[in-house]
């Protein structure tokens, strides 16, 4: 009988050490911080100035894949997230750019010549 109990108890024991154990990291990985995800944003796509207009923050790009934004390759126009971007390029540039979606508002939020 007692070699029953004993057993009972150490199956008990084994099962709740494993249910405590899935249910998070323990020991040092407990402490370290989750590993960043990758924002959206920050996959930059490739694309041709077509048109600058600095007086309304709008620049026309035709662009490969935005992978960001699930946006095939297309032309289209996109707002400024900062009109200052608009300064560094002109149309006919090669350009690298991120590009995020607030609601129906397709924003560059960085953009570089590719030189």
């Amino acid at each position: 009988m007692k070699i029953l109990v004993s057993t009972i108890a150490a199956a008990a024991i084994l099962v709740a050490g494993s249910a405590a154990h899935a249910q998070g990291p323990s020991g040092h990985a407990a402490h370290a911080p989750a590993p960043a995800a990758k924002a959206p944003s920050a996959a930059m796509s490739e694309g041709e100035v077509r048109k600058v207009d600095r007086a309304s923050g709008r620049i026309t790009l035709k662009h490969g894949p935005v992978p960001s934004i699930e946006m095939p390759p297309m032309t289209m126009v996109f707002v400024a997230a900062d009109p200052a971007m608009l300064d560094r390029v002109k149309p006919g540039d090669r350009v690298r750019f991120a590009a995020d979606r607030v609601g129906d508002v397709y924003r560059v939020t960085r953009i570089e010549p590719v030189k």
